[in-house]
């Protein structure tokens, strides 16, 4: 570079030197393009023209001023100060030859759309990762746009997460200056990321490829599960693949520009299936990704996109961080929340909230939406497989929104007290559900290795069967296609609550036949998607209260002070006798052609419940043998008491629900906000019942299950529960590969 900085420069003007002038984006853009890899070309607005601006407009003492003594922590003090500045920076106008430079470099470049990035002086080094604290304005199109977007860049430096990052870093927020980046567009028909080490294993010796349909941003928000491929180095060659469905992608709207210029489009029904880039082009990128990691000399985090054929790398930096995270943790974001509760689904997810007051309105939630409610029901449910995420103000991490979220794989957070009054309709909000955090806008984590994780741990291998919690049939097949043993727990209550009718208003309406129709065609997907591995079908179990909310329950039903502990389970089935026979002749239509379908009874309280409950079954034809399989869930304290007499009526296994056992057993209602710290399965008393079935099971020669969350949450009880002989867990989706990890790591401490 010449000794004095000037206002603008092309990317083959400077290299990973120049990071002062142009910041970690704009240096390794320069770089890259410098070394010939495949970079789209532009030019940068230097940080000197961004110092330049800020003395000769007298906007740093103003600006001094309004960060003196703030208050980081105080958020609605810190919100308001970046507020106040950038509408400082925004209000002065920039120099005319300023304006006339971008405009002359914009017209050199070619015109078009255009992404206008901010590149901070302190960004992508690999001792701190400022990365996502500034902000990115794609598809800007005409000089005039792409000058404002360059002044917005600059504003950004003033956000309030930034100004807060910082502070925690130490860094002087006028010693970081910000380039701003200026590159053409590329419109790209796949695109994706690029590590250069195993980031999970920190293999250095593999390459991971993640590949999705349209533009990146459908990747980087996390909305969008992508083809994933690992990769040898040595070759190189790919070593396993994973292909996802993708129904959607994001696409930029050629007639218009500006952020809202992207949307949705459909994927042609014949490519939601396939692999999304040949294998020819996966080889080409990771011969790219090499060639990048070589010459910087250390890993590399890379995007990518393809377009017109051709292959751009649009983005490298530097892997950061990921030796610092525990194999289970993501990065806490390092900036105010503005509301906290109980982390009940892990993951981050960016949205418009839609406030929720009551099952009626859940017509009003779009896809990608946060829905905030004050808690949910299964009449939430068709949105909330819409949402991206989900805040409750009630409800701990076994409640309904948690564990529906669990199973959709969507971030929760739950017990927040107040999300509906703190939120409001249509704000933008980012849901952490690892951490159990709230912010405000959309906020972004740069290590996003959740499919990567998912992909090392189902090469796990165990003894001890992992079997999965389901109730979505829409999710059947993708479940299906992991490294699990079968469906552990399939829950019963959300066909029901689709099907919307109390089971005995459609007895006496004569539509028994169509109630039959509806169950079968809500469990048979879990049956054929899973054939021949067991799928465990829980008979329903619903409560009154919840009995009483489909169409026609509240003349069945009557309102009870306890549902939980009130007409449920078993007890319905020997009093219900005809509605239990509905269920049971749809189960047995889904068993003639798919006779891995078991059966589990829930909630029995007495000996003689199973008992009567048992002789129902066999009365209509269903009886145990080689290919039809028994089961009773263990959730009372009294199955724990007299366990070898419920085993003596005649049953093959035992799935201890550990939600309900440590409710009843500490006398905790499960969703208590005030008492969560309390609600632990470690505690002596659980873990001594927990010992008694597991025994007790292994010793009368029954197989033994879990299906609470507790052998995903506490490796220790894991181990403990193998050690006395259990056979299997069944745990949420989103836990399979973790907890097939735990469960890898104990056999080998126990030497099974």
């Amino acid at each position: 570079m010449q000794n004095k900085p000037e206002a603008i420069v092309w990317f083959d003007q400077v290299d990973k030197q120049d990071i002062p002038l142009v910041g970690g984006k704009g240096a390794n853009l320069g770089e890259m393009t410098r070394a010939k890899i495949p970079v789209p070309p532009g030019f940068i607005v230097t940080s000197a023209a961004y110092f330049d601006f800020i003395e000769n407009s007298d906007l740093q003492p103003k600006i001094r001023a309004l960060l003196k003594g703030l208050d980081v922590e105080d958020s609605k003090a810190l919100s308001t100060a970046s507020q106040k500045v950038k509408d400082l920076i925004m209000g002065t106008p920039l120099p005319d030859q300023l304006a006339g430079q971008i405009s002359k470099a914009y017209a050199q470049l070619g015109g078009g759309a255009v992404a206008v990035r901010s590149s901070a002086t302190a960004e992508d080094l690999p001792e701190a990762s400022f990365a996502g604290q500034q902000s990115t304005y794609l598809n800007q199109e005409g000089w005039e746009m792409v000058v404002h977007a360059v002044q917005k860049c600059w504003a950004s430096l003033f956000e309030a997460r930034a100004i807060y990052y910082r502070q925690e870093q130490n860094y002087d927020h006028f010693k970081v200056g910000i380039a701003v980046p200026v590159q053409r567009m590329v419109q790209s028909v796949t695109s994706g990321v690029i590590f250069t080490i195993e980031p999970i294993t920190h293999d250095p010796s593999k390459i991971v490829i993640e590949v999705i349909y349209g533009l990146g941003e459908g990747l980087v928000s996390g909305e969008i599960n992508p083809d994933l491929f690992i990769v040898s180095k040595d070759g190189p060659t790919i070593l396993s693949r994973r292909i996802s469905f993708q129904d959607r992608r994001l696409v930029r709207n050629s007639a218009g520009s500006g952020e809202t210029a992207n949307y949705w489009q459909q994927v042609p029904s014949a490519k939601q299936e396939q692999q999304k880039l040949p294998d020819e082009d996966i080889i080409h990128l990771a011969e790219l990704a090499v060639h990048i990691e070589k010459h910087y000399g250390v890993p590399q985090d890379i995007e990518w996109a393809k377009e017109n054929g051709t292959i751009y790398i649009v983005q490298s930096r530097p892997v950061t961080a990921i030796k610092e995270q525990a194999l289970e943790e993501e990065a806490e974001i390092k900036e105010p929340s503005i509301l906290e509760g109980s982390p009940a689904s892990p993951g981050l997810a960016s949205g418009t909230v839609k406030i929720l007051m009551n099952p009626s309105e859940i017509h009003r939630v779009d896809s990608g939406d946060i829905l905030v409610a004050e808690m949910t029901t299964p009449d939430f449910v068709p949105a909330m497989k819409r949402a991206a995420a989900i805040v409750t103000n009630r409800g701990g991490r076994t409640s309904h929104a948690a564990i529906v979220s669990r199973e959709l794989g969507i971030p929760c957070v739950v017990g927040t007290h107040e999300a509906t009054k703190v939120l409001h309709d249509e704000q933008v909000i980012t849901v952490d559900g690892s951490h159990g955090k709230i912010y405000n806008g959309k906020v972004t984590r740069r290590i996003q290795t959740a499919s990567v994780t998912s992909l090392v741990r189902d090469a796990i291998k165990t003894k001890t069967r992992v079997y999965v919690n389901l109730a979505q049939p829409e999710l059947a097949d993708m479940v299906a296609a992991r490294n699990v043993d079968g469906v552990g727990l399939l829950r019963a209550e959300f066909i029901i609550s689709c099907i919307g009718k109390h089971p005995s208003y459609m007895l006496e309406s004569g539509r028994r036949e169509e109630f039959i129709q509806k169950l079968y065609e809500g469990i048979v997907p879990f049956a054929k998607a899973f054939h021949p591995r067991p799928v465990v079908y829980r008979t329903t179990d619903f409560k009154t209260n919840e009995y009483r909310e489909l169409e026609g329950g509240d003349k069945y039903e009557l309102p009870e002070e306890n549902p939980m502990i009130g007409y449920r389970g078993a007890s319905r089935y020997i009093r219900d006798i005809e509605s239990f026979k509905m269920e049971i002749e749809a189960i047995k239509r889904v068993r003639k052609d798919f006779p891995n379908l078991w059966v589990m009874i829930p909630f029995v309280r007495t000996v003689e419940e199973l008992r009567r409950t048992k002789d129902i079954l066999e009365a209509e034809g269903l009886r145990r043998g080689p290919d039809f399989k028994l089961w009773m869930m263990t959730e009372v304290p009294a199955n724990i008491f007299l366990m070898e007499k419920f085993i003596d009526v005649g049953i093959d296994g035992i799935s201890i629900g550990s939600n309900d056992l440590t409710q009843l057993t500490l006398g905790i209602d499960r969703d208590s906000e005030k008492l969560q710290d309390t609600f632990d399965e470690r505690n002596e008393a659980v873990m001594a019942a927990l010992e008694i079935a597991v025994k007790t099971a292994k010793r009368k020669g029954i197989t033994s299950s879990i299906c609470g969350q507790a052998p995903s949450v506490y490796p220790e009880l894991t181990e403990k529960l193998m050690e006395w002989g259990i056979t299997s867990v069944s745990v949420s989706p989103d836990m399979i590969g973790t907890t097939r990890e735990i469960i890898a790591k104990a056999e080998a401490k126990l030497k099974v």
